[in-house]
C-alpha cells in the first residue's frame, strides 16, 4: 500500500513541476511568456492551468499526509521526545575490556584537586601538584 501511494506521490510531484513550469509568466521576469493565439484565449489558458495546479497541489498534499500516516502506523512510541527520555534514565553501559583491561582502567588517572572540566582558553592552566620523591610517603593535605 505504501509503495502505491509513494508512486502516485512521485508522479504527482513531476506533474506539478511540469504544470508550474508551463504557466504563463505574469511579470515577464524571465523574458518569456505571453502572446500566442489558439483554441483558448490567454485568460482561459491561465484559468485552466491554475485549476490544474490547484488540483495537483491538493492531491500532492493529500498523498503527503497519507504517507505520513502510513509511516507512523507501525511505530510503538508516540513521539521522538518520548524515546529521548528513556535512555537518560538507564545507566551507562560499561566499556568493553580491551587487552585484559576493563573500561575504567582505560581512563586517565584523576586526582582529587583536578578540575572536572578542562580550563577555558582565556583561563590560565593550573600547575600540576608536585610528585613525591620515590621512597617517601605523600604529604597530607593541609586543612585551613
Amino acid at each position: 500500500m505504501e509503495n502505491v501511494v509513494l508512486t502516485i506521490h512521485l508522479i504527482l510531484a513531476l506533474l506539478l513541476i511540469g504544470c508550474v513550469l508551463l504557466q504563463r509568466s505574469e511579470g515577464g521576469g524571465l523574458g518569456i511568456g505571453g502572446g500566442g493565439g489558439g483554441a483558448m484565449s490567454a485568460r482561459g489558458a491561465a484559468t485552466a492551468m491554475t485549476k490544474a495546479t490547484w488540483i495537483l497541489a491538493t492531491a500532492f498534499i493529500i498523498t503527503s499526509i497519507t504517507l505520513t500516516i502510513l509511516a507512523t502506523r507501525g511505530s510503538e512510541s508516540g513521539s521522538v521526545v518520548d524515546s529521548l527520555a528513556e535512555p537518560a534514565a538507564a545507566p551507562a553501559p560499561e566499556a568493553p575490556a580491551v587487552g585484559g583491561l576493563s573500561g575504567s582502567d582505560l581512563l586517565p588517572p584523576t586526582s582529587g584537586d583536578a578540575p572536572a572540566t578542562p580550563p577555558r582558553a582565556e583561563e590560565p592552566v593550573p600547575a600540576p601538584a608536585p610528585e613525591p620523591a620515590p621512597g617517601t610517603a605523600p604529604a597530607a593535605p593541609a586543612n585551613p
